[in-house]
């Protein structure tokens, strides 16, 4: 049996799928087609349900629940790992709602995120998550919305923190912030379902017990980022909910939920325990 898989080729995905795709470990005889995308062109595929198994934004799910159940393994949840609002280092910023704003996408967590921080915050563009320091350096932007890895190079870039949007989820909602799942097609055989979530969650286990050394497949999708770096990134969004949500994990991302469909006014499509396998 062939599955397509897609996820982004940032260090926290590559680490975790690193072993499944490239048969580090027994994958009981299923085949993985894996596409690396940004997240936001993944967030966009499952809207459409092109892919059999995805990495996706929480909102985008939200969205595709019709289409999608989201696996135990393979999350990235966690505290004070939260999307950073940013601005060029010396502007003057007097109130974050009358400024424009580049983020990572529509469908992504952190627009939801900034949403709920900043909900009169109106003047939003998407773009490429990797070039939103580099726009907002070239003041084509007042502020930028930044994700993954540019979190530990914003300052480099000349950039400054104006908030952490994670920090106003956690303060009001008491929960870890969910950032992003995996998530498989309902048409799928639940067996075989199951079966993929234990084998994601295998070839986590693998990549934690040889940390932290960095495999050649997490480096070759790394662009340009060191080793220190890939660490850091792996060690802020890889994590326990990453191997299984456990009760506190799905509690987030029922709280987050029905926080989405709070703000755009939706009801829901599916209960609570209908959107996990």
């Amino acid at each position: 049996m062939k599955l397509s898989i897609g996820f982004s080729p940032c260090p926290n995905d590559t680490f975790i799928f690193d072993a499944l795709i490239n048969k580090k470990i027994d994958t009981d005889g299923i085949e993985f087609e894996a596409i690396l995308e940004d997240v936001e062109t993944l967030n966009q595929w499952a809207l459409e349900g092109k892919l059999d198994i995805s990495k996706l934004s929480f909102p985008a799910f939200f969205r595709s629940t019709d289409k999608y159940l989201l696996l135990n393994a393979g999350s990235a949840l966690g505290k004070g790992v939260g999307p950073l609002l940013v601005k060029r280092a010396g502007s003057e910023i007097s109130k974050v709602e009358e400024q424009s704003i580049l983020i990572p996408g529509i469908n992504t967590t952190a627009n939801l995120l900034l949403s709920f921080a900043y909900p009169d915050a109106k003047n939003k563009r998407p773009m490429l998550f990797s070039e939103i320091e580099d726009l907002v350096m070239s003041e084509l932007a007042d502020l930028g919305v930044i994700i993954h890895e540019n979190r530990f190079t914003y300052q480099q870039k000349g950039l400054e923190k104006v908030a952490d949007l994670g920090e106003s989820w956690e303060k009001k909602m008491n929960v870890p912030i969910p950032l992003g799942g995996i998530a498989i097609k309902r048409t799928v055989d639940r067996l075989i379902s199951l079966q993929v979530d234990q084998l994601i969650r295998k070839s986590l286990e693998y990549a934690f017990a040889n940390y932290p050394v960095i495999t050649d497949y997490v480096k070759c999708h790394s662009q340009t980022m060191s080793e220190e770096v890939m660490r850091k990134h792996i060690d802020l969004y890889v994590n326990n909910y990453s191997l299984n949500l456990g009760e506190e994990g799905k509690k987030a991302i029922i709280t987050l939920y029905n926080t989405f469909l709070l703000m755009n006014n939706m009801v829901p499509s599916k209960n609570d325990e209908e959107l996990f396998l």
